[in-house]
């Protein structure tokens, strides 16, 4: 979904909106899935990474601005673990019980009229 709203800066509010956010590429180099015996799977994605392509437009009572960006999201760590439990009539049923992810290095490239 598109982002948008008003953030406050210095001497006035800052209008801005994010639109058209495509993934456009996603790595996962190292990632493996396992039993946990009596409970659920565990699922660790390593040093995956993504890019993003957006539309970006923002507006204070100074200028306004607009254009393209791209987000390029790297060494991302997750893991996840979800419980597989049985439900009342017997199928196996799934939910997230935890999850960590963190980031190592956000680039962040604006083209804009200014």
């Amino acid at each position: 979904p598109d982002l948008s709203g008003y953030e406050k800066f210095g001497l006035g509010n800052v209008k801005y909106n994010i639109s058209r956010i495509h993934v456009t590429a996603i790595e996962f180099p190292s990632a493996s899935i396992s039993l946990i015996p009596g409970s659920g799977i565990k699922l660790v994605i390593g040093n995956a990474s993504l890019t993003i392509d957006m539309n970006w437009n923002i507006r204070t009572w100074m200028f306004k601005d607009s254009g393209r960006s791209t987000v390029y999201i790297s060494k991302v760590f997750v893991t996840a673990i979800f419980s597989t439990p049985l439900d009342n009539t017997g199928h196996t049923s799934i939910s997230l019980t935890s999850c960590r992810t963190t980031s190592g290095d956000i680039d962040i490239k604006l083209n804009g009229k200014s």
